[in-house]
């Protein structure tokens, strides 16, 4: 008898009910029903023009919605009616996949030089785990294109028999993968995602015979797909327009070969595992604590760059077919980061900052930072010391225009959940325009100034209105063995630090669908970089709590109104049913 009643009380507790729709949405069907009980395809149109913003859309469309969500709702049944009831309503604006938060499509201008896009890149592209003794392969080379990432690092050195090229990361235990396996891969899935270039970053620790054929590689790899400048340096960057399904290389032009020795670089197995990062929890550190230690020793790909082409002793036949396929040069001039930071006329250039370096330049040469990447590429990347492949801050980066903020794609955290929230804007195609602020400059000659204090440009108000899914993606069990979740969302803002707050909802008892039904506001100053951050938690009394998903939009992409927010694993993989209702208003 015992265990029928125990049996009996598991079912009751872990039933599902439907929350019913919120107060707004019965408000809003009632006044653009005109009171009655249906919605017809002319109203739901006014619904969309007034108050989703969707000014673009006909008749012809709202018609094909209200058609879609009848056929998706009541497959069955013929309906008379072309017209939708309250619920159909509701199920139409909790739809993820008919009603999201943003437009999936390219909506920035493409026409501007590369160096005015924000690029999605990624660091050491061919490690499949953490930086010191994962495995290197062409699979995360994979993943990261057919997420759209647009720059793909890899570390070239000569095989033991020196005949050869292998990609690994120098001086660890990471098992090598053959050069020319990246590149066809690379070939092979460039534009599953984007039709946008894919700029290869290497890493050259070549003998001037084996850059030789890294020359040979890559001409007959990629063949038409290669962009070769004309001139034997690009005076301006091309559009990604015009580079549509094309593969750009960048790194140092070819020196004499320097053997990498001990002496030069130290050992990274020697670094000492105590820098390793501690994480606030496993889904990784705020990222507003993600600051970089300032560490002296730790030398910037920058500093350890063989000089620039000019005072070259090396000049070979051998030399020059490799050189003739850099488009974009890497390295830096002799003398400290105000050299480095010069601005040449007639030559584009790429400079690499650690992490670190960048925030200990920002703190005395901010506005020249934000000069030199207006026509200039700066890539940031993570310090030596995240030897677990985690990530840093990436918003220091964009406000001084760095272009190419290079994140461990196999890692995952807070972190790279903004990075992805960055590149969800403008279809998803990797490469996000620049706003105007960091492109401009006054009469004055002046640029921005990223330690400049703004006033209030913009003010965000989110409604949190309810959640749903949960039950569809996971076990019964998997928040609380014996009884529903209690669920809470934290919502807030990552961008420029004025604009950085997170706040949190009730956490709401026993039920896997939440209805929280409260706003928040948040004044913006830079609205333009600001990401809108969004994490449901399940409440755990006597444990962590436990995550139960997350997003991160731009708020620049955002769409007024009410909207489905989709949600995410920890990796960053969209759940298939677990999502958020939504309303978003600009004031």
């Amino acid at each position: 008898m015992g265990n029928y009643r125990v049996c009996v009380c598991f079912s009751r507790k872990f039933k599902v009910t439907e929350a019913e729709p919120p107060t707004d949405v019965k408000e809003a069907f009632k006044k653009y029903g005109d009171g009655g009980n249906q919605m017809s395809a002319e109203q739901l149109l006014k619904f969309l023009i007034e108050v989703q913003g969707e000014t673009q859309l006909t008749v012809a469309d709202a018609d094909a919605v209200v058609r879609q969500i009848l056929q998706k709702r009541h497959p069955i049944t013929k309906l008379a009616r072309q017209a939708l009831a309250l619920d159909d309503f509701h199920h139409y604006l909790f739809s993820a996949d008919l009603n999201p938060p943003i437009n999936f499509k390219v909506n920035h201008d493409m026409n501007a030089p590369l160096s005015h896009y924000f690029i999605f890149t990624g660091h050491n592209s061919y490690l499949t785990g953490n930086q010191l003794t994962s495995d290197c392969s062409d699979v995360p080379i994979i993943k990261a294109l057919k997420k759209g990432v647009r720059v793909i690092e890899l570390d070239i050195w000569p095989n033991s028999d020196k005949d050869d090229v292998h990609v690994l990361h120098g001086r660890t235990v990471t098992t090598p993968v053959e050069l020319i396996r990246c590149l066809k891969s690379i070939k092979e899935h460039a534009f599953s995602a984007s039709p946008y270039p894919v700029v290869i970053t290497l890493e050259d620790h070549l003998t001037p015979d084996l850059q030789a054929k890294v020359a040979q590689m890559l001409t007959e790899t990629f063949g038409e797909m290669l962009f070769v400048p004309e001139s034997d340096s690009l005076k301006e960057c091309p559009s990604p327009e015009e580079l549509k399904h094309r593969i750009i290389i960048s790194t140092k032009p070819p020196k004499e070969y320097l053997e990498a020795s001990a002496s030069v670089c130290k050992d990274r197995r020697n670094s000492s595992q105590r820098s390793k990062d501690s994480e606030d929890d496993v889904w990784g550190s705020e990222p507003s604590s993600l600051t970089a230690d300032q560490e002296e020793n730790e030398k910037s790909d920058s500093d350890k760059s063989y000089e620039d082409d000019d005072d070259a002793t090396h000049r070979g036949h051998v030399a020059s077919a490799y050189k003739r396929l850099i488009a974009i040069h890497a390295g830096k001039p002799k003398g400290g980061l105000k050299e480095a930071l010069k601005i040449d006329p007639d030559k584009v250039r790429r400079l690499s900052l650690s992490e670190q370096a960048l925030e200990k330049a920002a703190e005395s040469h901010g506005t020249e930072i934000v000069r030199f990447t207006q026509r200039n590429i700066l890539r940031v990347y993570p310090k030596g010391t995240r030897f677990n492949s985690s990530n840093y801050k990436p918003l220091i980066g964009w406000m001084h225009g760095a272009q190419m903020v290079a994140f461990n794609m196999q890692g995952y955290g807070r972190a790279l959940w903004l990075m992805h929230g960055m590149f969800r804007a403008n279809g998803g195609c990797g490469y996000v325009k620049k706003p105007d602020f960091l492109l401009s400059v006054g009469p004055n000659n002046e640029v921005f100034d990223p330690k400049a204090k703004l006033p209030v440009k913009k003010t965000l108000k989110v409604k949190v209105y309810m959640g749903d899914g949960w039950h569809l993606d996971f076990k019964q069990t998997h928040f609380d063995l014996y009884s529903p979740p209690d669920f809470y969302t934290r919502v807030g803002i990552a961008g420029v630090p004025a604009d950085e707050i997170m706040k949190k909802t009730k956490t709401k008892e026993d039920i896997w669908t939440p209805v929280w039904d409260e706003e928040f506001t948040f004044p913006l100053t830079v609205p333009e970089l600001a990401l809108l951050r969004i994490e449901v938690h399940e409440y755990d009394m006597s444990e962590k709590d436990d995550f139960a998903g997350q997003t991160c939009i731009p708020v620049s992409e955002l769409k007024p109104g009410i909207h489905a927010v989709p949600l995410c694993s920890r990796k960053g993989e969209k759940y298939s049913s677990a999502r958020l209702l939504m309303r978003f208003e600009f004031v």
